[in-house]
């Protein structure tokens, strides 16, 4: 609230092991027109050693999650769909890309409800923010379900899983 660190970014991942470097950055009292009213959470493309060989521009639809840790599974998802004509999402030419997405991705009250005790989202002065790329074209019914998987199991069981259920909810469709 003091504004003496405006933003924090994430350490830096990779999609995959020969995948797009990328961070977040995170606005715990928001950015621009969200400044004091939400939290702004972003996307950062970065240099990475594989740039050589993927894709640009990025345009690959980036999801956001919020884990509310009272264990009730009120995660706060949202997403956004790469604007291609941005510099934020072409490969990139310095360390760091110019951050794109979400600055109202939460309401700064829902946070602070009942003096920030039992909000669920804030437990021991920790958050945890998922990032999901969406690689396949996921339906958006799958995201709370893809979000509200264990983040501790392995990529490849979690990928079973999603497909799994997917083919599920495909045949429930079909009866």
């Amino acid at each position: 609230r003091a504004e003496r660190q405006t933003s924090i970014y994430s350490p830096p991942f990779y999609s995959s092991s020969n995948g797009y470097k990328m961070r977040l950055r995170l606005y715990l009292y928001g950015d621009g027109n969200a400044r004091r009213s939400h939290l702004s959470l972003f996307f950062v493309l970065m240099r990475g050693v594989n740039d050589a060989i993927l894709k640009f521009p990025f345009d690959y639809k980036v999801t956001f999650c919020l884990y509310d840790q009272s264990g009730q599974g009120k995660h706060v998802i949202d997403s956004f769909r790469p604007d291609i004509r941005s510099n934020s999402f072409q490969r990139p030419r310095s360390d760091m890309n110019i951050a794109s997405g979400i600055p109202k991705f939460m309401a700064l009250s829902t946070i602070e409800e009942d003096g920030g005790r039992s909000n669920g989202y804030v437990v021991d002065d920790t958050m945890f923010i998922k990032v999901l790329i969406d690689f396949d074209g996921m339906a958006k019914a799958l995201l709370p379900y893809v979000m509200s998987l264990n983040p501790g199991l392995p990529a490849n069981v979690q990928q079973m899983l999603i497909k799994q259920e997917t083919e599920r909810r495909g045949q429930q469709k079909s009866t």
